[in-house]
């Protein structure tokens, strides 16, 4: 018998007031500061053998600001490549950190309220620099940082976004995120039955049974952030 591949588990550095840090289940006035400089928290994780780094910036997405000169400063530095979600809302915003050196760009409520977004972006672009993240409280995508529920499902929105070409969507678990209580499998299972092309996850990860969990459902990987901060997740992972 074949052995499941391993999944790609995703440093992720959350900026929040220029610092890195992780939220509790989204919440921007619960957060623990890991790094002061995001820019270290990153190298820190490409030392340890990251080949890919995620980012996300809070104050964007929750409209208190943004970060973009830390990220572009990050995106310059690193040996290697960076993807960065958080509050961008339209084409202009994205191609800004494209043209900045971003490997990827990640879309979140824009998905939702202008699906068109995501065809023009991979229009533009290819489906290798365009991400969709849909965070959710159960199947409810939410929105504007996890604040609002949009009264949409996930099961509506991926049909629209496979018709647009998209090939990599994150799914995050917003009850779960920061927690370090584990994945839930069966919505894990419902969600990579909506979305059969590369699905990446978030929100729970907490150690190594999450990490079989998503060789198990043929989640291709995760964007990890408390757990390996913390070392309930050894990192790197480099077996089951």
């Amino acid at each position: 018998m074949t052995a499941a591949p391993l999944p790609q588990i995703i440093p992720c550095v959350d900026i929040q007031s220029g610092r890195a840090v992780r939220l509790y289940e989204g919440d921007p006035d619960r957060e623990t500061v890991y790094f002061d400089s995001p820019l270290e928290a990153a190298r820190h994780w490409v030392r340890l053998g990251a080949g890919l780094v995620h980012l996300v910036d809070l104050d964007a997405a929750t409209g208190r600001g943004q970060n973009r000169e830390v990220i572009r400063q990050i995106t310059a530095e690193l040996e290697v490549p960076v993807e960065v979600g958080g509050g961008i809302r339209d084409r202009a915003a994205a191609e800004e950190l494209l043209r900045a050196g971003v490997e990827r760009v990640v879309i979140g409520t824009a998905a939702v309220k202008s699906p068109e977004l995501v065809r023009e972006l991979i229009a533009a672009h290819g489906p290798e620099r365009v991400i969709v993240s849909l965070d959710a409280r159960g199947l409810e995508v939410a929105t504007h940082g996890w604040a609002e529920g949009s009264g949409v499902s996930v099961a509506e929105l991926t049909p629209t976004l496979a018709g647009a070409g998209l090939e990599t969507l994150i799914f995050t678990d917003v009850t779960r995120d920061g927690t370090l209580r584990g994945l839930n499998r069966e919505l894990m299972r419902q969600v990579r039955q909506l979305w059969t092309n590369t699905l990446i996850v978030g929100g729970g990860v907490a150690n190594l049974d999450d990490v079989r969990l998503l060789a198990e459902e043929g989640i291709h990987g995760a964007i990890v952030g408390r757990a390996i901060y913390e070392g309930t997740l050894p990192y790197p992972v480099t077996g089951l």
